[in-house]
């Protein structure tokens, strides 16, 4: 392979069947195909590029980042540092904020992939990946419909043309997330429930909930600032704590938490680092008992490394419930 052309070298064919009213196509690659077009998979074309290895990127939304430009809520900031979560290749403006908000964080993805010429296949999902032993080659599916109108008789119709395509490449990239999928608890009664019931994937705001008392199902980052941000809607919003939960303030000692765990984990176990976290929290925050919230036996660290489970980074809620403008119930 070239290594010095880095623009994916395809080349294509169409099969003689057809699949709802769309034709089946094969395209070559000559390179990877990398599947999301969120930052894991933008930065894993950038590099490939500076490698020289070509590479294309199959998104099932219709743009980049879609879970950070679809499915989260207005106040949105980084939780952590702008220095932790930049991009291999290409840093955040020096101006941007230490925790850039929703928008800036978008318009830097955007501005990455240009400065990369990274140009995903947006609306194709792929259906299914594996490796052909055969040719030594890995064979990725992928399906895309669009919903055209057309004249039924008298009236307007839909009719769904989906093409299906099959890619032939030399590496995948899988990118496609950890929260990638809505999950929806199972809540008895809940469809008697006269109120409006809101994923946090579809909340923007709490401007719709003002002067009414909310329910927030769930202690996690999400569920402690979609709080906050009720509250400064003028809700009541009460927070179910299903689990243990570790709660550290988004800054100590003048450093960002994360910046000064990964810091002293250069020179401290990992156990050692987690006591001293939680006794920081404990001078910082209080003790968070008193409040409803029980913290697990194991470390946040080490939970973090273990289970994945990650501590919630406060912004301002833990204050909330100690005023009592967020509600606890025990």
């Amino acid at each position: 392979m070239n290594h010095q052309h880095t623009e994916p070298t395809t080349s294509s064919s169409s099969s003689s069947s057809n699949h709802s009213n769309g034709g089946d196509s094969n395209v070559v690659v000559d390179g990877a195909v990398i599947v999301g077009a969120g930052p894991s998979g933008l930065a894993a074309s950038a590099c490939l590029k500076q490698k020289g290895i070509p590479s294309i990127i199959l998104e099932r939304c219709d743009c980049i980042a879609s879970l950070w430009q679809h499915k989260t809520y207005d106040r949105l900031r980084l939780h952590l540092p702008k220095s932790f979560c930049q991009l291999p290749l290409h840093p955040f403006p020096s101006h941007y904020p230490k925790y850039p908000s929703k928008r800036q964080f978008i318009s830097y993805l955007e501005t990455y992939a240009r400065k990369f010429g990274i140009k995903p296949h947006f609306n194709e999902t792929v259906t299914a990946a594996e490796y052909d032993e055969t040719v030594g080659l890995w064979r990725v599916k992928t399906t895309s419909c669009n919903d055209d109108v057309s004249e039924v008789g008298l009236g307007l119709g839909f009719s769904r043309c989906c093409k299906n395509k099959e890619y032939v490449c030399r590496w995948v990239v899988v990118a496609t997330g950890e929260n990638a999928e809505v999950v929806v608890p199972e809540m008895e009664g809940v469809e008697e429930f006269a109120g409006a019931v809101v994923h946090t994937c579809h909340y923007k705001s709490g401007e719709m909930f003002k002067g009414k008392r909310v329910l927030v199902v769930g202690s996690g980052n999400s569920g402690m600032e979609v709080c906050l941000d009720l509250c400064s809607f003028g809700a009541r919003p009460s927070i179910v704590v299903r689990d243990t939960v570790h709660v550290l303030p988004q800054e100590m000692l003048g450093r960002s938490t994360f910046g000064l765990s990964m810091w002293l984990l250069k020179w401290l176990p990992i156990r050692l680092v987690d006591r001293f976290l939680l006794l920081l929290s404990w001078l910082i925050i209080g003790d968070i008992s008193k409040l409803g919230l029980t913290r697990p036996k194991m470390g946040p660290l080490q939970l973090k490394n273990l289970t994945g489970k990650t501590p919630v980074l406060d912004v301002g809620t833990i204050p909330k419930i100690r005023s009592g403008h967020v509600q606890v119930p025990l």
